[in-house]
């Protein structure tokens, strides 16, 4: 949930120039393809019983390092072997997971702001996942603000089975920015690629990562079109695993604000209260099977914790999620959160925990 919390300055005009021979930043197609992506070595899989899933924000390989992106510290670039040796370490934890399908936000792939590291093929070289999607939501030769540069940053999806029909589905952008923060600013998407894990039916991954600090019902329109795709592909007689980083607390949390941990000031880029929008997931829980149901959550809601913006602080809300539709839901106990995994200060794997839940398939 990270954004930018300075005013943008004006790009200038012997920069536009030079830039001229593709567009500064990258606009999208309603509906588009994705970028395709394989391991080095491929490791062999067979159909299974039943299917990990887990779903992860990454920070950009950013790790504990205070960005002013969280109004914390003053960093804005990482060197190589900042984002590399904290990729290790978010490997070595998706190696312990084991996940089948894997759902990532926060990923970039030729970011200055990441040492222009290809954090999907990275990540798929160093986990023993096989296939790979992305698609951007923050695309441009140019981020004029604070020394971003060039930025490429989106959702993937990772998987041990090859993936295939994928989609970009664009999101509407937020209209409480003005022109020019707009233009540079994040292009949200849904990411859905097709998984050949071998079950009678045909499976879909979907991936979102919705707005974080809109004031105009962005994230909720967010929340509902990452519905209705998830609605489409029920219709369609097809089965799915979905979910990302919904910015959004469940509808029965007891803490909806005063989070107490966000530094940032001004009212473009402070964080949420939460008050309202709690009620925004109903018709995901209503409709289809969470990973971590309201009881589940309701029993102990501080082991379940996804999210904080303090990197020396404790995680102090959910706002990471796995829905399905399978028949059976999710096996029973499997979903859980892993915000103990995640260390403290410099050595913290991400502002996010991974969640994780198993499936069973008829796949063998």
């Amino acid at each position: 949930m990270s954004a930018l919390n300075r005013p943008l300055l004006l790009v200038l005009p012997a920069l536009i120039a030079a830039l001229a021979c593709e567009p500064l930043v990258t606009t999208f197609d309603d509906i588009e393809g994705v970028t395709y992506y394989r391991a080095s070595s491929i490791q062999p899989t067979e159909a299974a019983d039943s299917l990990v899933v887990v779903t992860w924000n990454i920070k950009y390989g950013g790790g504990g390092l205070d960005f002013w992106f969280d109004c914390w510290g003053e960093r804005v670039l990482m060197t190589e072997k900042e984002v590399t040796e904290n990729l290790d370490r978010v490997a070595a934890h998706i190696v312990q997971l084991d996940p089948d399908v894997l759902l990532l936000n926060e990923v970039e792939v030729s970011s200055r702001r990441s040492a222009y590291v290809d954090q999907v093929q990275y990540l798929l070289d160093a986990t023993g996942l096989n296939y790979g999607v992305y698609a951007s939501l923050w695309k441009s030769q140019f981020i004029p603000s604070d020394g971003i540069g060039r930025m490429n940053m989106g959702n993937a999806i990772l998987s041990k089975y090859e993936l295939s029909d994928g989609e970009r589905i664009a999101l509407k952008l937020r209209s409480d920015q003005d022109a020019l923060t707009q233009y540079f600013y994040l292009h949200r998407n849904i990411l859905t690629a097709k998984v050949a894990a071998g079950t009678n039916s045909d499976l879909y991954a979907v991936v979102i990562h919705t707005a974080a600090f809109s004031q105009d019902g962005t994230k909720q329109d967010h929340i509902d079109r990452f519905k209705e795709e998830l609605d489409r592909f029920a219709a369609a007689g097809a089965l799915f695993v979905g979910g990302g980083d919904l910015n959004t607390i469940p509808p029965n949390a007891e803490t909806r604000i005063d989070f107490g941990d966000s530094k940032c000031t001004g009212d473009e880029f402070q964080a949420d209260d939460y008050t309202n929008e709690a009620d925004w997931l109903r018709p995901l829980y209503r409709d289809y099977f969470p990973a971590i149901d309201t009881l589940t959550y309701g029993a102990d809601e501080s082991a379940y914790f996804s999210h904080t913006t303090n990197s020396y602080g404790p995680f102090s809300r959910k706002v990471d999620y796995l829905f399905t539709n399978m028949g059976g839901g999710w096996v029973a106990g499997s979903g859980q959160g892993y915000n103990l995994a995640m260390g403290t200060g410099r050595e913290r794997l991400s502002d996010h925990a991974s969640v994780s839940a198993v499936i069973v398939v008829s796949g063998k």
